[in-house]
């Protein structure tokens, strides 16, 4: 074989090489401005249809009705979180000082490192579906101590506390076992994740998240926001 047909041949593969990785590049950039103009459209649409996360939402439990005009507060919470437990009596005294005045939202936050946050969330959603969410809500947190950071289940415990304050059992074992129950408390948890909560309780007010480094800055902030000087 002549030098001159090597050399042909290895030109003829050098080209080709070239037009392959010349092709290659053009099949990644197009797929990478693929990529951006689908996400571009896709937060354009999330924005265009206000399905980004909210700090309330339609559905969301509402404790206190204000009404037109007041201060909307709300608290991401954990039934088994013992903070939340220590401003429970905090937040029931604002909620009687400040009637009328604001209106007070309850949202799910169950923390993974507490084994039955979750169970005692369902208890409370399922007590919801008939109406008593609030009822559950004062049962959860007055007996915390009772069954807060156990290691098993205290589903049993919950469901008493549904005979307690006279749900229909029937209704409420239906529901507890409904997989909708569950994903209920769960749109609570990954909107509040998408809202920066990673810890409870962690109050909002008129949608701005409010910073606690003392026992009454919850109170402060609230009263900032009555008086209008938020």
């Amino acid at each position: 074989m002549s030098f001159v047909s090597v050399f042909g041949v290895s030109v003829k593969n050098s080209v080709k090489a070239a037009i392959a990785a010349v092709a290659l590049v053009i099949v990644l950039f197009v797929g990478a401005l693929i990529y951006i103009l689908v996400n571009q459209n896709n937060a354009a649409s999330v924005a265009e249809s206000g399905d980004g996360p909210q700090v309330m939402r339609e559905g969301s439990h509402v404790l206190d009705d204000g009404g037109e005009g007041s201060v909307t507060v709300v608290e991401f919470l954990d039934f088994e979180c013992e903070a939340c437990g220590a401003f429970y009596p905090v937040v029931e005294d604002l909620r009687e000082k400040y009637d009328g005045e604001i209106t007070y939202v309850v949202r799910y936050f169950p923390l993974p490192g507490h084994f039955n946050s979750k169970n005692a969330a369902i208890a409370a959603e399922a007590a919801a579906q008939q109406n008593r969410f609030e009822d559950m809500y004062h049962r959860l947190f007055e007996t915390q101590t009772q069954w807060g950071e156990a290691q098993e289940s205290r589903a049993e415990l919950f469901r008493s506390f549904a005979e307690e304050i006279g749900l229909d059992m029937a209704v409420f074992d239906e529901s507890v076992a409904d997989p909708a129950t569950a994903d209920r408390v769960e749109l609570d948890l990954n909107e509040g994740e998408r809202l920066g909560v990673s810890s409870t309780p962690t109050f909002f007010i008129d949608g701005e998240p409010v910073t606690l480094q003392k026992w009454d800055d919850l109170e402060k902030s609230i009263e900032s926001a009555v008086n209008g000087d938020r």
